[in-house]
C-alpha cells in the first residue's frame, strides 16, 4: 500500500511522498532541479498520459484543513466503504480513461469519451492506492467559515466550529492502481520543476520551507469558491428567442487559476436574445446550458453547445454573477520572494501553482488593468515588469480576460454566437 500526501496543494507546492513498502520518505521539492522520481518520463506528463480503469463512484467527506497522514488514509478507506455500500442499482461500474498531466486529472468515458471529471491538478489534495483501488480526493469548498450557502446544499461545520473543507472522493479500480497514484504524485513535482526552470528561479536563493511558511500564513484572497457558493450570486435563468436566432453572445475562458474553470460572458449583441432579456451582464460565468454543464469544457466545445441552440425558442441558463474585472491582492513580504507569474505586454502568461500570486487571485490569460491604483493600460511592457519587480508589501491589481479587454476597447471585432 502506497500513500501520497499532497499537503494543501491550494496553498503550497510541497508534495510529501511516503513509500509505505520501502519506508523511504522524501520531499521532492528539495531536489527540484534533479530528475523527478516516478514511473513516467517528465515530457509524457507534460503532454498527458492515459490509464485504463473502472470508475466505481464518488462520495463526499468533510475534513480539517491539514489532517494527519493517518487520518487521510482512514478517510480514503471510508470513501471506499461508502462507495461500495451504495445500492446495487446505483453501482454502475464505468470503464474510463484516466488522463493525468501536469495541469489536470480528467476522467473520460472509455466508450463515448464524455468528460466525467475534470479537476485542475492543484485541487487534488490526496491520492492513495489500496490494492487495486485508487482514491482521489479533490477539495471543493470551505465550510464553517462563512454564513453563505452553496447553490445546492447548506454549509456543514465541525462540532467544535472549526473551518472544514468538503472533499469529493473519487474511487477507481485498476490493475495499475499503484502506477496511477505514483504518476499523479510525480505530476505535481514535474509541474513545479518546469515552472521554476521557465522563470529562471534558483531554489538555492530561497528555500522551499521559507516560501511555504509565507504561503501558509496567507489566506486565499477573493476566493472563487466563497463567491460561487453564495446563493445570492447563483441564478437560474430562462431566455426566450426566435427559432433560428443565435443567442448573440461572445464567451471567453475564465483563465487558468480560476478555482471553477468555465466560460465568461464577454460581450452581447444589442439586438440579441441575451441582451434583450436584461438578465445577463458582461462578466457573468456560465455554469450550464439546458442542464449541460460547461465547467471544465474547452472553449470550442462551449461555443458549439451555444451554436446548437439556434433551433430552440427557450434556453435555460445557470450562471454565477461576477464583475468583469477581477481584483487581485498579492502579499509579498520581501523582494527575495518571487511573485510567481510572468507577464508579456500586460498579459499574464504563466502562474506558479501554490504561489503567492495564485493565492492573490492571479489568472493566466488575463490583462493587467491597474497596479496599486495606477493604470497600466498604456504602460510599456518593460515598465510593467519593472513596477512589479520592485513592488513589496500588498500589491493590488485589477485584471480581466485579455480577449474581453480587447473587445471592450474596440481592438477586436466581436463574433457573436
Amino acid at each position: 500500500m502506497t500513500e501520497y500526501h499532497c499537503i494543501d496543494m491550494e496553498s503550497t507546492t510541497e508534495y510529501h511522498c511516503i513509500d509505505m513498502e520501502s519506508t523511504t520518505e522524501y520531499h521532492l521539492n528539495e531536489c527540484t532541479l534533479c530528475p523527478v522520481p516516478g514511473p513516467c518520463e517528465p515530457e509524457d506528463l507534460i503532454d498527458g498520459i492515459i490509464f485504463a480503469a473502472n470508475y466505481l463512484g464518488s462520495t463526499q467527506l468533510l475534513s480539517d484543513k491539514n489532517p494527519s497522514k493517518g487520518i487521510r488514509m482512514a478517510q480514503a478507506h471510508e470513501a471506499v466503504s461508502q462507495v461500495k455500500s451504495q445500492d446495487e442499482d446505483s453501482q454502475l461500474v464505468t470503464e474510463v480513461d484516466l488522463f493525468i498531466s501536469t495541469k489536470a486529472v480528467k476522467v473520460l468515458n472509455a466508450d463515448t469519451q464524455e468528460t466525467l471529471m475534470d479537476s485542475a491538478l492543484r485541487t487534488i489534495s490526496y491520492i492513495a492506492d489500496i490494492g487495486s483501488i485508487v482514491v482521489l480526493m479533490a477539495r471543493t469548498r470551505r465550510s464553517g467559515g462563512t454564513a453563505s450557502q452553496d447553490c445546492t446544499e447548506s454549509d456543514l461545520s465541525s462540532a467544535e466550529g472549526q473551518r472544514q473543507y468538503r472533499m469529493i472522493c473519487y474511487v477507481f479500480e485498476s490493475e495499475d492502481a499503484q502506477l496511477i497514484a505514483q504518476s499523479i504524485g510525480q505530476a505535481f513535482s514535474v509541474a513545479y520543476r518546469e515552472f521554476l526552470r521557465a522563470n529562471g528561479i534558483n531554489p538555492k536563493d530561497l528555500s522551499q520551507k521559507q516560501y511555504s511558511d509565507i504561503i501558509n500564513s496567507q489566506e486565499m484572497y477573493n476566493d472563487d469558491l466563497v463567491h460561487f457558493s453564495n446563493s445570492d450570486n447563483c441564478k437560474e435563468l430562462e431566455l426566450e428567442k426566435q427559432k433560428g436566432e443565435s443567442l448573440g453572445v461572445v464567451i471567453v475562458e475564465s483563465g487558468w487559476g480560476s478555482i471553477l474553470p468555465t466560460v465568461i460572458l464577454a460581450n452581447m449583441l444589442n439586438s440579441g436574445p441575451a441582451a434583450r432579456s436584461g438578465k445577463l451582464n458582461v462578466g457573468d460565468q456560465i455554469m450550464s446550458i439546458n442542464n449541460t454543464s460547461l465547467v471544465g469544457l474547452p472553449l470550442a466545445t462551449c461555443q458549439s453547445i451555444i451554436k446548437g441552440l439556434k433551433s430552440q425558442v427557450q434556453v435555460k441558463l445557470s450562471i454565477v454573477s461576477c464583475p468583469p474585472v477581477t481584483t487581485v491582492l498579492i502579499k509579498r513580504p520581501d523582494l527575495k520572494f518571487q511573485l510567481g507569474f510572468s507577464v508579456q505586454n500586460g498579459i499574464i502568461c504563466s502562474l506558479m501553482r501554490g504561489g503567492i500570486a495564485e493565492r492573490g487571485g492571479v489568472r493566466v490569460g488575463h490583462r493587467i488593468i491597474e497596479i496599486n491604483g495606477q493604470s497600466v493600460v498604456a504602460m510599456p511592457h518593460e515598465k510593467i515588469v519593472q513596477t512589479l519587480s520592485i513592488s513589496v508589501g500588498e500589491i493590488n491589481m485589477k485584471t480581466m480576460p485579455a480577449v474581453m479587454f480587447r473587445l471592450l476597447t474596440g481592438q477586436e471585432t466581436p463574433v457573436y454566437i
